[in-house]
């Protein structure tokens, strides 16, 4: 041995020097059981600015969906009366909620059109395109006449903009969800999908803050009369904004890659078909299916149905029952971005499982509380539901896109979360309503949500961890150039 050199031995006698080269097959060995570090070449570096323009586009589209269907929620009752006239206020409230439920049924053949429509074309065209028809049909729906001047006709015309409506909200959720997900840095992924869930509250206060500001200034007679299409002729210049926030932004980074994989043909590359989606994701569809309708009942019951029940079982007037509902959706607006951080530390399945758990726990104490009439004690059951909701709220959509590979992510997940929307969220507020009026319990909503949530906890269990891993399909997407030469070894090179 060389003076002054040094061989360090093992405790078990061996020699080190095999894994440095002196025994090459020993060494490759090794070499093939470390998983290869990915090339710089194949990580993204985010840029913080477009990340968060993309984020705004998203999420105000989100907003203005919400925005749509939270108007039409909390009118129900005035829309019942104007489209639906009938000495009976229970089928005019029926009729109504049916209506409402309309757009629901034909959220999955838009899901069906714009969701491989997305995989093949470009996220972006498409958030584009469900921008404008589903301002169109909001802004359309505040022109129609009442049954009063045309009869017939009014109800009609209603619900075929309801389903124009329902159309185009088939690609949106599914579209803006990629969307953000693949932009965001797989660390920040929860942090910056919980922006969507921002929106969709924003887009309920806009429209609970408007019919009450509406119905306090012109009252019931008011609101019948003219009142009722404010809210949604203000769709259309909403529209246009939010038109113009997603026309300034490339396509995502995934996609980006994905299309110069093909050799930058985009809009001619081979897409996956419908038949593909069903065959080779058909698990991931049905585990998809059911966290969003556990998902979607929940939210639905909250957000959408409460102040129909306030209204039409505790005999609150629509500005009352609206009010207690919009302190709760701002201050769950205050902690939703709190939980999209907390779920990027801690998991998306500790949330999910914490906010379905919760609603299994909470819901029948929630609507007894709700019962006693009181101010405070609405106030008071309405939080207990807002609590377990905005677990799912600030987590939900960083969960349900990275289900999906890349290639077929925008069409499996519009498929699958409108199906799910179409059977079990759109359908909460009609179902709850008959379950009252078949059991002539008013706690009949309370078990209808904790048995979904209950449904909803087997679904979590069964999914598995993705936060701050890469999207499938994808390469892992960073924040920093420092984080990318961490994560493929550059740094240590000298790169």
């Amino acid at each position: 041995m060389p003076k002054g050199s040094s061989v360090e031995v093992r405790r078990d006698g061996s020699d080190p020097r095999a894994a440095e080269g002196r025994y090459p097959a020993l060494s490759r060995a090794a070499e093939h059981r470390r998983p290869p570090r990915p090339r710089q070449t194949d990580v993204t570096v985010t840029d913080e600015r477009l990340v968060r323009r993309a984020v705004k586009a998203a999420a105000l589209g989100n907003a203005m969906e919400w925005f749509d269907f939270g108007v039409y929620s909390y009118l129900a009752v005035t829309i019942g009366d104007v489209f639906f006239p009938s000495g009976d206020g229970a089928v005019r409230l029926m009729s109504s909620l049916a209506t409402f439920a309309v757009a629901f049924l034909v959220r999955p053949l838009g899901g069906l059109f714009f969701g491989p429509l997305g995989d093949r074309v470009g996220r972006k065209r498409v958030l584009a395109l469900t921008m404008v028809l589903m301002a169109a049909g909001t802004f359309a729906i505040g022109l129609i006449p009442s049954y009063a001047a045309i009869g017939f006709w009014a109800p009609v015309l209603l619900i075929v903009f309801r389903m124009l409506q329902g159309f185009s909200t088939g690609g949106e959720y599914g579209g803006a969800s990629t969307f953000i997900a693949e932009y965001a840095p797989d660390k920040r992924r929860g942090y910056y999908g919980s922006f969507l869930e921002f929106g969709t509250l924003a887009g309920y206060v806009g429209a609970a803050g408007l019919v009450t500001v509406m119905s306090t200034w012109l009252g019931g007679d008011g609101m019948r009369e003219w009142g009722w299409r404010v809210p949604f002729l203000v769709a259309g210049p909403l529209g246009l904004v939010g038109l113009y926030l997603r026309m300034r932004l490339e396509d995502t980074p995934a996609f980006r890659k994905l299309a110069e994989g093909s050799g930058g043909r985009t809009a001619s590359r081979e897409p996956a078909g419908l038949r593909e989606i069903f065959r080779t994701q058909w698990r991931r569809l049905l585990l998809c299916v059911v966290l969003a309708g556990a998902y979607g009942i929940t939210d639905y019951m909250l957000l959408s149905y409460l102040p129909t029940y306030l209204t039409d079982r505790l005999g609150y007037d629509d500005a009352h029952g609206i009010v207690v509902l919009i302190v709760t959706m701002l201050l769950l607006m205050c902690v939703v971005t709190g939980v999209g951080r907390l779920n990027d530390r801690v998991g998306r399945k500790p949330l999910l499982m914490a906010g379905m758990g919760g609603f299994v726990v909470l819901s029948v104490p929630a609507f007894l509380l709700i019962g006693q009439g009181g101010v405070a004690a609405v106030l008071g059951g309405t939080l207990l539901l807002g609590l377990p909701l905005v677990c799912l709220l600030g987590t939900m959509s960083a969960a349900l896109p990275a289900l999906f590979p890349t290639r077929v992510r925008y069409g499996s997940l519009s498929i699958g979360y409108n199906v799910s929307t179409s059977l079990f969220g759109g359908t909460t507020p009609l179902i709850t309503t008959g379950l009252i009026h078949a059991t002539g319990s008013d706690l009949a909503p309370a078990w209808y949500a904790a048995g979904a949530a209950l449904v909803g906890v087997a679904a979590v269990a069964c999914m598995r961890e993705t936060a701050g891993q890469p999207l499938e399909g994808s390469p892992p997407s960073v924040a920093t150039r420092e984080e990318a030469a961490e994560l493929t070894g550059a740094g240590a090179a000298g790169v």
